[in-house]
């Protein structure tokens, strides 16, 4: 399968989607890939892939490769002697945050009939804004962290009790995320958030909660990864979550019981299904007091998050072949010619 790997944007999170992209090679080993980058200037270029590596991006050298224009049917390169498709299949959105998981690549593709494996339009708007996050799921029945919502102008002044931790509405990857201990802290830490984001969410930081992973898709059935227990330090940074996007070999399950598994995946199912059909998703869940709260979509994982699936790449052709279609309508102009016809009869 040739697959389009699609990675870039101009986003917060624009470094870390080139680290997922050159990730897939280690990953997708079956499948022909081939590489569109979309550079913070939003063009597009096509990089071979036998040659990408970091340094081509940092250095600029990716601007000397062939730029691409999206036309309705795909990407083309075009010459004084006409236009030529780029081959592939289907595509796999790779573009963390801003443009990837906002919704735009989505319309763009749903819009040129480019056959993709991301989330579609309406649910990556709700689940790239951490606090419709929060209104979809409370919707769905799963239930959440408490939290409390500030924007730029507001008075800086939260009910809860510290410690807290403050998160940019619009951003992952913990860029722009503080943990704040005492009243003294927040004003810092708000500082520090509203560089990246006019809005924030305050939630209560936990200390020692336990947090799983779940990540999977639906095919023509449920493909479901192992619950995994991730690293537990105070907090991931930008740093350490760098290193962790570029994870290309399988990690072990969590250690817990089947009933526990069991209300992660059920959550987890809740919030897929039907919005996220045809993309790859995960889930970041706490476990409260045996009560499971969502703590945030994922809905481009770093890496895909394959080093949870036993069968990453045949998941990705089999979820391929059964992504959801837009409906066909047909296009007449009855209503113009009965129209047309009335009048001349006038």
């Amino acid at each position: 399968m040739n697959i389009a790997i699609l990675f870039g944007g101009s986003s917060f999170e624009h470094e870390i989607s080139i680290v997922s992209a050159i990730t897939m090679k280690k990953v997708l080993k079956k499948s022909t890939l081939t590489y569109i980058f979309v550079s913070p200037d939003r063009e597009f270029y096509l990089i071979d892939t036998d040659k990408i590596n970091s340094k081509l991006f940092s250095s600029g050298e990716y601007k000397k490769g062939k730029q691409l224009t999206l036309k309705q049917g795909g990407f083309f390169v075009d010459s004084m002697f006409g236009s030529k498709a780029v081959a592939f299949d289907g595509l796999l959105n790779l573009i963390h945050g801003r443009d990837g998981e906002d919704g735009k690549i989505a319309s763009m593709m749903e819009f040129f009939n480019i056959p993709f494996i991301s989330p579609r339009m309406e649910a990556s708007a709700l689940s790239y804004n951490k606090l419709y996050t929060k209104f979809l799921a409370e919707s769905l029945g799963v239930k959440t962290v408490t939290y409390e919502y500030l924007s730029k102008n507001d008075e800086r002044k939260i009910t809860m009790d510290y410690p807290v931790i403050i998160k940019p509405v619009r951003l992952g990857s913990s860029i722009g995320v503080s943990i704040v201990k005492e009243a003294s802290e927040l004003d810092y830490a708000l500082d520090v958030a509203f560089e990246f984001d006019t809005d924030v969410i305050v939630e209560p930081f936990i200390e020692g909660v336990k947090e799983y992973n779940q990540a999977g898709c639906y095919t023509n059935e449920w493909e479901l990864s192992i619950v995994e227990e991730p690293h537990k330090e105070e907090f991931l940074d930008f740093e350490k979550k760098y290193m962790d996007f570029s994870r290309d070999s399988q990690v072990l399950a969590a250690d817990i019981d089947e009933a526990m598994k069991t209300k992660i995946q059920e959550s987890f199912k809740k919030i897929y299904n039907p919005l996220f059909l045809g993309s790859i998703i995960r889930c970041d869940f706490f476990v409260v007091d045996g009560e499971v709260l969502l703590n945030e979509i994922n809905p481009i994982p770093g890496s895909m998050a394959n080093y949870l699936f036993p069968d990453f790449e045949g998941m990705v052709e089999r979820l391929f072949r059964n992504l959801p279609k837009e409906q066909n309508i047909l296009i007449d102009y009855q209503y113009i010619h009965s129209i047309q016809s009335a009048k001349g009869k006038a």
